[in-house]
């Protein structure tokens, strides 16, 4: 998870956030949290966020582990 003790999102934004180009700020372009979302969920993860106006927010990205093959079996594999 990653946070901060920031101003937080307030509740009628949170509906957006992950919006392509949706920003609140007079800079940036909005595709940061996009950008974010799709790779956690082109990995077969989530990503969520908790927000409290006055206290900050906390995304929380979770990943499924990927339980990969032995060595020897690639190398069997490979030779055959």
């Amino acid at each position: 998870s990653v946070s901060d003790s920031g101003r937080g999102i307030s509740p009628e934004h949170l509906p957006f956030i992950f919006r392509p180009f949706y920003t609140t700020k007079g800079n940036g372009t909005g595709l940061g949290l996009s950008l974010a979302r799709r790779i956690v969920e082109d990995h077969r993860g989530t990503i969520e966020v908790q927000s409290e106006v006055g206290r900050g927010t906390e995304f929380l990205v979770t990943l499924p582990i990927h339980q990969s093959e032995p060595e020897t079996e690639n190398l069997e594999a490979a030779a055959s």
